[in-house]
């Protein structure tokens, strides 16, 4: 057994998720599984795609990898489910771009005796899915909301805050990154579901970036429109955190503004040592997607199907901020240890 299976067994057992960690590539010969991302280009996906892939081959999985042209491209994933219950296919894990729309299709290959997963993003309502290996994306916003507030002392109460958002559909990992945010800042998020119907003054406004750096860069000048004292932005992942910083610096802003994020890889820990960001709150897709084979692997063995961490609705794949400034009462990691577990 390798160090990799040893570790990924300890996982599901201390999970209680009661799945087998098949250790020989016969064990699961002649499975197909599909892995769909919201994207091919986002290092979160790219590096959840490397996972899965390792997995499978591991595992003698016979893996198709679909992606969206961008993120919010729901139709790509709907074909691509399309296509996977065509195939034959035992088992699908999926980033879904659009959590409510994509529902029906989901339903249709769970029908079709297909195991669904989603991987880091819960489907709405999040039962559409057998199982959800993610990121507990509340507690990634609460973490890097308390510690802006916790930054900022005294000048949290007069802060002016941004938030840029994913994409208009409000899927479910912008909706509790956003809401955590709030949550961890000490703000009244009204509908914790509804990103948007907050009136706390503080508040500038609200922009969407699709996830990648040109739309953290036009959602950050959007804002700057809006109120050029904005001082903390919150940001759906680290290339909109980029984005929104290559705005800043083009108009000599970037020292004014605390940014936060959620991703953790290495690009954007290194941001954080430069100064570019000022915390972010590391997620760990690599295991999300390798967890997601075996239980695959495990449903076309014997129909196991993967169990939730206890306590919660969803299997638990882990968060921890990353700062070099640690702030009192948020607990957290220096970049020396994120850069020691991130990916990209």
């Amino acid at each position: 057994m390798t160090k990799t299976t040893l570790l990924k067994s300890t996982v599901f057992a201390a999970a209680g998720l009661g799945l087998m960690a098949f250790t020989s590539a016969a064990s699961a010969a002649g499975v197909g599984a599909c892995l769909i991302t919201k994207t091919d280009t986002n290092p979160f996906f790219v590096k959840m795609k490397e996972g899965a892939t390792a997995k499978a081959k591991e595992l003698g999985v016979d893996l198709k990898s679909y992606a969206g042209k961008i993120d919010g491209d729901s139709e790509s994933q709907v074909a691509a489910i399309e296509s996977c219950i065509a195939d034959g296919a035992k088992g699908i894990l999926i980033t879904a771009s659009d959590t409510k729309g994509i529902v029906p299709t989901v339903k249709k290959a769970r029908d079709a005796g297909l195991l669904v997963i989603a991987l880091d993003t819960p489907l709405d309502p999040i039962d559409a899915a057998d199982a959800t290996f993610a990121t507990d994306n509340l507690e990634a916003g609460k973490l890097i909301g308390a510690w802006a507030a916790a930054t900022l002392g005294d000048k949290a109460k007069d802060a002016k805050i941004g938030f840029l958002d994913l994409t208009p559909s409000q899927p479910t990992v912008d909706v509790l990154r956003d809401q955590g945010f709030m949550m961890g800042y000490g703000i009244d998020v009204k509908d914790p579901n509804k990103i948007g119907d907050e009136d706390d003054p503080r508040i500038v406004g609200h922009d969407v970036t699709n996830g990648n750096e040109e739309g953290g860069r036009k959602a950050m000048e959007n804002l700057l429109q809006k109120d050029n004292t904005i001082n903390v932005i919150h940001t759906i992942n680290e290339p909109a955190a980029v984005g929104a910083y290559q705005a800043l610096k083009a108009v000599g802003l970037e020292s004014q503004v605390l940014i936060v994020s959620v991703d953790g890889g290495c690009p954007g820990v290194k941001s954080v040592t430069e100064g570019v960001i000022g915390a972010t709150s590391q997620q760990y897709p690599l295991q999300m997607a390798a967890l997601g084979i075996e239980a695959i692997a495990a449903f076309a063995k014997d129909g196991t199907k993967p169990k939730p961490t206890e306590g919660k609705d969803f299997f638990d794949t882990g968060v921890n901020l990353v700062t070099d400034k640690p702030a009192n009462g948020v607990k957290s990691i220096d970049t020396k240890e994120g850069l020691a577990k991130c990916w990209g």
